[in-house]
């Protein structure tokens, strides 16, 4: 039989029970924590540079969330420096009027330079020590960064060499897929070229697999020279490539177009002489016929 202390006794645990039950439980559900990714800049992403991401987490301000963590997972084709944190933290339940309740995150992410034109998947952790469970729960979260290979690149060549005036011609081919804007060639201080004047040259825009040349005076030089190339992607990015280029200054030497060249230049000197001497004496001579005829 039993007594009316212990009916009230097991009520009574049974009560507590329930009640630790419903703790857990509201905790477990009052904590709804989500992820979005406001920002990405720059869009596109440009394979082989860096792109920022920013990620914000919502319903912080709900204590129950206890300590909230977000973590970039990385995998091809995105990955952070070394010593770049790949998680946040950060307290739920402290919540201003004047401040936002939102978690936001910010990552610079390096994207690989094989990274694939087109959304490219990214993901993020998102978990809480809640303060009325043990341990932690977790979510996955998936994203799609938008990539887009902007850069281009180019083969540089000596088209021409004058011997006489030293001006050398360079040809620029634009062998990538994007079309560019304000190229300018640069010719650096080094020792294996010497140019004399401007050694910078503006040839303002270039289609993909079209060419333009160059002009630089140059005083000495053989062998590979450096050069600086510089352009505007579509998107608006000034870009730098760095080109190395050979010079055999005996390629251009005793041409054919170059003699007759010269050979035409020396006639017309020489008949301009002769030109100039039978002036002088028909003056001369029309000279002495009129003091003849005076």
């Amino acid at each position: 039989m039993i007594k009316k202390g212990q009916v009230l006794f097991i009520f009574l645990a049974f009560m507590l029970i329930l009640a630790v039950s419903s703790a857990y439980v509201s905790a477990a559900v009052a904590c709804s924590l989500n992820v979005s990714m406001i920002n990405q800049d720059p869009a596109p992403a440009i394979p082989g540079d860096y792109v920022k991401l920013i990620f914000q987490v919502t319903g912080m301000e709900n204590p129950e969330c206890g300590d909230v963590s977000l973590k970039l997972n990385q995998n091809f084709p995105f990955t952070l420096d070394p010593g770049e944190p790949d998680t946040y933290s950060s307290k739920a339940g402290y919540y201003d009027r004047d401040y936002s309740s939102f978690f936001t995150v910010p990552f610079k992410v390096r994207v690989d330079n094989s990274a694939l034109d087109g959304d490219n998947p990214i993901e993020v952790l998102v978990s809480s020590a809640s303060s009325g469970l043990t341990g932690k729960t977790a979510s996955l979260s998936k994203f799609q960064v938008d990539v887009k290979n902007k850069k281009t690149d180019f083969e540089v060549y000596v088209k021409d060499y004058v011997l006489t005036t030293n001006i050398m011609t360079l040809e620029v081919l634009n062998i990538g897929k994007n079309d560019i804007k304000a190229l300018t060639v640069e010719i650096p201080k080094q020792e294996a070229i010497t140019v004399k004047g401007a050694n910078k040259n503006v040839l303002g825009d270039l289609d993909s697999n079209e060419y333009t040349t160059a002009d630089f005076e140059v005083s000495s030089g053989s062998g590979a020279f450096d050069i600086i190339i510089y352009y505007t992607d579509t998107i608006g990015i000034r870009r730098t490539v760095n080109n190395e280029v050979l010079f055999d200054p005996t390629y251009f030497q005793n041409r054919k177009a170059d003699q007759k060249s010269l050979s035409g230049t020396s006639w017309f000197f020489i008949i301009l002489i002769i030109a100039g001497i039978v002036y002088f004496f028909y003056r001369r001579y029309k000279k002495n016929n009129h003091h003849k005829t005076a």
